[in-house]
């Protein structure tokens, strides 16, 4: 019998789950329990097993997410839209959805399954029954519509996208989303000398004059207390950076960083940027078998542009990455100019996504042009080797 089973906390998670996930550690129990006594307070977790003949045949993660106009749009001098659209977007998109995956983290992190054990087509199924289950429940339970549900982030190749026909006869559209800054580890890069050798000229120069605006600026990594005593520093050092975001969906609670540190303990980094005594930055690394995950990071803006923060960030991630025998480093969406001339390249990813409203669900491909609207940047060579 093929049949789903629905689980409210990470502590309901059967003792097989994190074998059947063991290629990703944001799949795994520990990350989600991090994530779920850490995780934003608009976001509440869920979780689906797919099973066959009570075997666990592939798992989902599903995030109920309240969406309003104060999350989505920030009070900044940068801002994403006019009041017009603002308003429009936020009667559409505000209140309830769904999201398969994980609103707080770039990539296909939010379904698996095992071919073996069912095919694909079987175990989507079960999960659109998940989800209008899940719909119901909440709507009986908390008094709350689910407005639109989305699968999130998947690149052109996986073969989730191979499933558009099961997709469109559910009413889901496919948009194309802001792509993933993704970069391979050569193999001749040893160490991080002979990444820098790959350079050409202008890019040589341009790390050398990043690491020199440093100056007395030193990196440090931060331990479980380390994190604990500046959680207020780190929190604000964050909403610097977030804050600025054109478009938002959530915050992270102060209390975040420590907890994933708490629960994935090695496979969780975070390095802070230190000015004499003083915490000025930082980044974070989620350490995901052969893949580096860069996480949230956060800066004093006095600091950001005549130090360049951001940039030694970056190199700082690529040599993490080389010096521990990474095969790719995953920069994320944001700042793709800049991650491109470290040596990141873009790989387009894919959304499906539908309204309850028929008609909104007619025009959602449209309002995704304005809420995650294509940015024009140009693509940097920074090797060599590259034409």
């Amino acid at each position: 019998m093929k049949t789903y089973r629905i689980y409210y906390s990470y502590k309901e998670l059967p003792m097989v789950w994190d074998r059947v996930v063991k290629h990703d550690i944001l799949l795994q129990t520990a990350y989600l329990k991090a994530l779920e006594n850490a995780s934003p307070n608009n976001i509440q977790l869920f979780y689906v097993g797919i099973f066959n003949d009570n075997e666990l045949a592939g798992v989902a993660i599903i995030q109920r997410v309240q969406l309003y106009l104060k999350d989505m749009f920030r009070l900044t001098k940068v801002s994403c839209l006019k009041d017009f659209f603002q308003n429009i977007i936020s009667k559409v998109v505000k209140g309830n959805i769904l999201v398969v995956g994980n609103l707080t983290h770039t990539g296909q992190h939010g379904v698996f399954f095992n071919s073996d054990r069912m095919p694909l087509q079987e175990c989507l199924n079960l999960i659109f029954l998940a989800l209008d289950d899940l719909r119901k429940q909440i709507k009986e339970n908390q008094q709350k519509k689910i407005r639109a549900i989305m699968f999130k982030d998947y690149f052109e190749e996986d073969v989730i996208l191979n499933e558009h026909a099961l997709f469109e006869k559910n009413k889901f559209s496919k948009v194309s989303v802001q792509p993933n800054m993704m970069m391979s580890i050569r193999a001749n890069w040893v160490s991080n000398n002979d990444y820098i050798k790959s350079f050409n000229k202008k890019y040589r120069d341009r790390y050398k004059r990043a690491k020199n605006k440093l100056d007395t600026i030193k990196p440090i990594e931060l331990d479980l207390e380390g994190i604990k005593s500046q959680s207020q520093r780190l929190h604000t050092l964050y909403l610097n950076v977030s804050n600025n975001a054109k478009f938002n969906t959530f915050f992270l609670p102060d209390n975040h960083f420590y907890n994933l540190k708490l629960e994935l303990k090695e496979n969780f980094k975070l390095f802070g940027f230190y000015l004499n005594e003083e915490l000025i930055g930082f980044y974070t690394l989620i350490l995901n078998r052969n893949e580096l995950e860069t996480y949230f990071l956060g800066y004093d803006e006095i600091h950001q542009y005549p130090n360049q923060l951001y940039l030694n960030m970056l190199y700082d991630m690529v040599k993490f990455a080389i010096e521990n025998k990474f095969q790719t480093v995953v920069f994320a969406r944001t700042a793709m100019e800049i991650k491109s001339s470290v040596g990141a390249i873009p790989k387009p990813m894919e959304v499906y996504v539908k309204h309850s409203n028929d008609f909104l669900n007619s025009i959602l491909k449209q309002l995704f042009k304005f809420m995650d609207p294509t940015q024009k940047w140009e693509v940097r060579h920074p090797f060599k080797d590259e034409v």
